[in-house]
């Protein structure tokens, strides 16, 4: 079991009021943004939760470096968000940061059964990229041998799998569903040694979970976290599959109304806010994630202590408006994840045609399926679950392209 204490919500609310206790001394940041609120008067949750949400935008507005908390000299190291949705975000990392994040991630690995004995296949990417290196660093941590390939070159990945018999892999779950699929064309599945995959950067249903468990022979743990929050590694999936433990000793969870703001009540399905309790050189008050998720309540039977979010479901900028309806990437999985021959890839396109929004659903099927029944069962569902009709389309096993990093889901052409 990882190490580290579970801390109760009294030592949290302590850690809490030691953060806010000199946030404005250290962080202009947080002077401005805090500027005529009276922090020593926090006496309570309540009162915290009056604080002002950090957005996104917020951290944008604040590059290159204007989330600095502390002096250059004590600045080691940034990594960034890749700014493909506007101006990157840039997070220094004090040596303490680096330490940290390194632990958190060594308990990741621990919860999944790594050991020092482990050979660790790492294929996400370095660079300002907070991934690569993030599992490098844990890896090591622990103690284990890391094989740091990064991103492409599947050939060679898969070479140097045989090769090295790496036994974990890490990995995107776009990436991880390609490499399963190469093994299996190239036929070498019984010269790969791997028994277990951790898996981030992006949500994935259960058909893919599935598919690329069955295909590559592993175990697979889901891994969560977030460039401004430390990078992936705050968050892990234990044998028992049943929600995220996250190391609270660390960080302090929120899970809110996305529109309102407010606490959603225990157990539902809401939007993650996170407060950074031991980051130096960019901390993070009352965070907005955009993650939409859930506590999962009550202890879980592999005894850790530390509590659970349910896997990640979606993000609310990942929802989009059809016909007035407001749909997310995740129900669509939800809907093949039911329909027998329905495989695990899918893309959504939306289209402006005569007047009206047509959304297209392509989506691969198994080898031997009726398309034209599957189409129309994926139609009904839509229609069923979801309100709304669309224009369901059956491809083969294959035919959606695969990334090495994300995989593009909804393509908006309307606007």
């Amino acid at each position: 079991m990882p190490e580290g204490d579970h801390v109760s919500q009294p030592q949290q609310f302590d850690a809490v009021l030691a953060v806010l206790k000199d946030i404005t001394a250290r962080s202009a940041f947080y002077r401005t943004k805090f500027d005529g609120i009276d922090l020593s008067a926090i006496s309570t949750w309540d009162g915290f939760r009056q604080l002002p949400f950090t957005e996104k935008a917020d951290l944008r507005d604040a590059y290159p470096l204007g989330l600095q908390a502390v002096p250059d000299a004590d600045v080691v190291r940034i990594h960034s968000s890749s700014g493909t949705t506007g101006t990157p975000v840039v997070i220094p990392y004090t040596r303490q940061d680096v330490d940290d994040w390194a632990e958190m991630f060594a308990r990741c690995y621990e919860m999944a059964g790594v050991t020092d004995l482990d050979r660790v296949h790492i294929t996400p990417g370095y660079g300002l990229w907070t991934a690569g290196i993030g599992f490098q660093a844990g890896a090591e941590r622990l103690g284990a041998m890391v094989i740091p390939m990064g991103p492409g070159n599947t050939d060679k990945q898969i070479q140097m799998m045989i090769d090295i018999k790496s036994t974990v892999l890490c990995a995107t779950s776009s990436y991880a569903l390609l490499l399963a699929e190469e093994i299996d064309k190239r036929g070498v599945g019984d010269k790969i040694h791997l028994r277990k995959a951790i898996i981030g950067s992006e949500r994935w249903g259960s058909k893919m979970r599935r598919r690329i468990a069955k295909e590559l022979g592993v175990q697979l743990y889901d891994i969560y976290g977030l460039t401004e929050v430390y990078g992936p590694g705050i968050g892990v999936s234990c044998d028992y599959e049943c929600g995220m433990h996250y190391w609270d000793d660390f960080v302090y969870f929120e899970i809110v109304d996305s529109v309102t703001g407010e606490l959603v009540p225990e157990g539902e399905r809401g939007e993650l806010v996170i407060t950074t309790l031991r980051k130096q050189g960019a901390p993070l008050i009352r965070y907005r994630t955009h993650d939409l998720t859930r506590f999962v309540p009550g202890e879980c039977a592999c005894g850790s202590r530390f509590p659970r979010i349910d896997t990640i479901m979606g993000r609310t900028d990942d929802m989009v408006k059809v016909k007035g309806v407001n749909i997310f990437p995740a129900q669509i999985d939800e809907v093949l994840r039911e329909v027998e021959g329905a495989s695990s890839e899918f893309q959504i396109m939306i289209d402006h045609l005569d007047g009206r929004d047509v959304m297209t659903v392509f989506f691969e099927t198994t080898l031997g399926a009726h398309a034209e029944g599957i189409e129309a069962a994926v139609r009904q569902k839509c229609k069923d679950r979801i309100g709304i009709t669309i224009v369901a389309k059956a491809v083969g096993i294959g035919d959606l392209p695969r990334s090495e990093k994300k995989t593009p889901r909804v393509f908006d052409n309307r606007y």
